[in-house]
């Protein structure tokens, strides 16, 4: 039973709509030309592929804040929280997470708290991998506040491909670390906002796993200070 939940990943319901339309037209294609049948085939196996909603393990002692998407960090800096969410304009470290359109792209949420705001702004479509698609692309941001009152904020970002955030969140709802929240068709990228002077605990380039991959840990003794270093 075990390898056979390796191998045949359960897909998620939101993407059942689209793995039909894709066969449905693979069937055509066979129908009125053969060759181009093959290549429905190869582009259906991909959308159920793309929608892929394997299990995880999160990791549960308290403080921990784990990646909210699959992908590559392509960027840590500080950087203000969107202003639509009103929550101050202080600079946060801010872990920047690109998806491909081969990363599983169902989201989760990075740890335990209440959903204060959810905000959803529209905007371009340009390239997730750009650092102005942070302020200038299509989002939707969540504030979640954690038990002892600190706030955390995670923000979908359309991309280039991506045309549709989805969140199945709402404001009030009390939140479990690793518990999925949303999903973004087909390629797209997720920042996080830590706490002011929390330490990243990953790098630029590194690979991280919704879910599972520990981000930062509210626990630890070691800070960031004013100056940007760590004491």
């Amino acid at each position: 039973m075990g390898v056979f939940r390796t191998i045949f990943v359960p897909i998620h319901k939101a993407g059942v709509p689209f793995i039909l339309i894709f066969a449905t037209c693979t069937i055509g294609l066979f129908w009125f030309i053969e060759n181009w049948g093959f290549l429905g085939v190869v582009v259906t196996i991909w959308c159920a592929y793309f929608f892929r909603d394997p299990s995880r393990v999160t990791p549960v002692r308290e403080g921990l804040i784990v990646s909210p998407a699959d992908g590559v960090i392509q960027l840590i800096d500080n950087a203000p929280p969107p202003n639509e969410l009103k929550i101050g304009g202080n600079p946060r470290p801010r872990i920047c997470i690109f998806m491909n359109v081969f990363n599983v792209h169902i989201n989760r949420v990075p740890i335990d708290g209440i959903v204060k705001a959810i905000n959803h702004r529209p905007g371009k479509f340009l390239n997730a991998s750009l650092d102005k698609a942070s302020e200038e692309n299509e989002r939707l941001s969540v504030h979640l506040k954690t038990e002892k009152d600190v706030d955390v904020v995670f923000v979908q970002i359309a991309g280039l491909i991506a045309r549709r955030i989805i969140c199945w969140i709402n404001i009030g709802d009390n939140l479990k670390t690793g518990e999925r929240f949303g999903m973004i068709r087909f390629g797209s990228r997720v920042d996080i906002y830590l706490p002011e002077h929390i330490l990243p605990m990953v790098c630029e380039g590194q690979t991280v796993i919704a879910g599972e991959s520990v981000l930062a840990d509210l626990s630890s003794a070691e800070k960031i200070s004013r100056a940007g270093k760590t004491r």
